[in-house]
C-alpha cells in the first residue's frame, strides 16, 4: 500500500539547483557578463517559483503562509545571499 505523505511547505515541486555547485564556476572561473547576468536571471526565476510553488502547496494543505514562510526562509536566504555576490561580480566586470 503506497502512502502519499503530505508535503512540507519547504519543498517545491521542482527540485531546486545545488546552490553550492552552482556558484562555485562563477567564483573560480573568470566568466563573462552575460554569463553571470544569465546565472541572475534564472536564480531569480527560481526564487521567484520557489516562493510561489511553495505558498500554493501551502493553501492546498491548509497550512498558515506565516509558518510556510519561517520555514522557506533560510532557503531564500541563501538564494539572495547567492544573487549578491552575483549582482556584485557582474557590477565589477561591467565596470572594468
Amino acid at each position: 500500500m503506497s502512502e502519499n505523505p503530505a508535503a512540507t511547505p519547504a519543498q517545491a515541486p521542482e527540485q531546486a539547483p545545488e546552490l553550492g555547485a552552482e556558484t562555485q564556476p562563477v567564483r573560480g572561473q573568470a566568466n563573462t557578463p552575460e554569463e553571470i547576468a544569465e546565472l541572475i536571471v534564472e536564480f531569480e526565476q527560481y526564487r521567484d517559483r520557489l516562493v510561489n510553488e511553495t505558498i500554493n502547496a501551502a493553501k492546498k494543505a491548509k497550512l498558515p503562509k506565516s509558518a510556510v514562510m519561517s520555514q522557506l526562509e533560510p532557503e531564500l536566504a541563501q538564494i539572495d545571499g547567492i544573487l549578491m555576490g552575483l549582482r556584485e561580480q557582474h557590477l565589477a566586470l561591467t565596470q572594468a
